[in-house]
Formats: structure tokens, C-alpha cells, sequence
């Protein structure tokens, strides 16, 4: 039987699937090193069109494929591909949408190149980890979310998916990093969020105005469990707002060469009921 406690990662961006990244490179290597500590791992990002699938052996997985999330009262086949990390041990899994990420070679990222769908395609992004890990039953002791178009799974972890066995009581980490985006997101984000069945509450942090990026960044604080300082630099508004909210935080580590996991893991143990 294995009893080793699993930690799910759900990333923005892995390298090497995407061009190298301080985030990417981190992405890769934190569940790497946090498995040589005897923990279990999986991880999720989105399946951006300019990963190569032949190149990074990506699969459709046929039986986890085929729900239909509706968003804004309208209906998204959810596809989800998988591939091995080879450097890593771990299975990869990528959320594909016909809607909102391309089918062809693109020069940059969704998330840059069409940011107007930004909104919706980080709310598809996260139900679609929601449901594909209930599909699969595998139970995480920790998930570990990193990045803005992660910044959702907080609050969808604590709120929608709160009575879920399989992942409904997880403490949720969130790492902040200094990668943002430019703007605000769709003038109707916290509309579509009020219709996806959450609180005027559980918005707080998102205020009345458009949502730029330190918003959708404080929203993920207020419902993670606790905060990692993923870059050297990041807004000190969000440091202070994670204090004020009393949040467990873990300052830099530094970057993913010099990476050592056992304040990572510490860190997380920090996190979990007492047995």
C-alpha cells in the first residue's frame, strides 16, 4: 500500500514544456526535490498552443475528457492530455479547451497573446483541476498553486469544492510571483464569479472596480492556507496584506539551482492537522 502523502501542483507554467522561466524552472524542480523527501506528486498547467505535444509526448486521456464546464451560461468541453516528467518522475496534466487555448503554433502565450479572455480561461483552468482530480480519486494532502492563472484554487478549494472527499479539506499554499499581467481582467470577472454560485464576501478582496493583479493576487491570499514568496521582488502591498490576514509565510528560497526542499516541506507539515 502506499502510504506516501501526495502533494498536488498546479502551476501556470512547467518548464520544459515552455520556454525557461524562473517560475517554470521552479515548477519543475520544487515536486522533484519534494519527492526526494518521500512525498508522492502530481502537477497541472494549462496545455498553452505553442507546447509541442508530439515533442513533450503529451496524450489525450479519453476517459478524464468530455465534461462540459459551463461558465458565463455557456458550455466548454474540457480536454485534458497528459506527459511524464522525466527529470521530475511525475505525471503532467494539461487542461486543453478548444475555446480558450489554440490548436496551432502560437508566439507567445494565451494569456498574453489574448488577454481578453484571461478571465474565463483562469476559471476553466481551475474547474478543470477541480473536476479532473475527483475523476482520478487521488487524494492530496497539500496543493500547492503557483502563479496568477492559479490564483483561482484557493478560493474554488475552499468554497465550491469545500465538501469534496477527495479534495475538499487540503490546506492550500499559494506562491506569489513577480510575473503579473498587464490591466484588468473582463469588466464582468466577479459577475461570472457571482453566477459560478460565490459570495459577495467571498470576493472581498476584488472590490468594485475592474480586477488587475494585485487583486486577483489578494483574493488568492485570503483563501490559501498559507503564502510562499516564489520571486526575489514581488509587491510589498501583497506581503503586508498576507500579514494582516496573519497568514504562515515563507520568504524566498531562492531560485531553482540553489533550490533546497526542506523548507518547502517543513513548511508544508507546518500546514497539516496534528494526527
Amino acid at each position: 500500500m502506499n502510504t506516501k502523502q501526495k502533494i498536488l501542483y498546479i502551476s501556470q507554467e512547467i518548464t520544459p514544456y515552455l520556454r525557461e522561466t524562473p517560475m517554470g524552472l521552479l515548477s519543475k524542480t520544487i515536486p522533484q526535490k519534494v519527492q526526494e523527501k518521500g512525498f508522492e506528486a502530481r502537477a497541472f498547467m494549462p496545455k498553452y498552443g505553442c507546447i509541442n505535444e508530439r515533442r513533450n509526448q503529451l496524450h489525450e486521456v479519453i476517459r478524464l475528457s468530455g465534461i462540459n464546464l459551463v461558465i458565463d451560461d455557456a458550455d466548454h468541453p474540457l480536454i485534458i492530455k497528459v506527459a511524464t516528467l522525466q527529470a521530475a518522475k511525475m505525471q503532467v496534466y494539461f487542461i486543453d479547451s478548444d475555446d480558450y487555448f489554440q490548436h496551432h503554433a502560437v508566439s507567445d502565450l494565451e494569456i498574453r497573446e489574448v488577454p481578453r479572455d484571461n478571465d474565463e480561461r483562469i476559471m476553466f483552468f481551475t474547474r478543470g483541476v477541480m473536476e479532473t482530480v475527483k475523476k482520478l480519486r487521488w487524494e492530496p494532502a497539500i496543493v500547492h498553486c503557483s502563479g496568477w492563472v492559479s490564483a483561482l484554487a484557493p478560493l474554488y478549494l475552499k468554497k465550491a469544492y469545500a465538501d469534496d472527499p477527495t479534495i475538499g479539506n487540503c490546506p492550500v499554499v499559494y506562491s506569489i510571483y513577480d510575473d503579473s499581467f498587464e490591466g484588468t481582467l473582463d469588466p464582468r470577472f466577479r459577475e461570472k464569479l457571482l453566477m459560478d454560485g460565490f459570495s459577495k464576501t467571498d470576493l472581498k478582496p476584488l472590490g468594485d472596480k475592474p480586477v488587475d493583479a494585485i487583486a486577483l493576487n489578494k483574493l488568492a491570499i485570503l483563501h490559501a492556507d498559507g503564502i510562499i514568496q516564489g520571486s526575489e521582488n514581488i509587491p510589498q502591498e501583497l506581503i503586508d496584506y498576507a500579514a494582516s490576514l496573519g497568514k504562515p509565510f515563507l520568504p524566498y528560497q531562492g531560485e531553482a539551482a540553489d533550490f533546497d526542499a526542506a523548507p518547502t516541506v517543513a513548511f508544508y507539515q507546518s500546514l497539516l492537522p496534528e494526527k
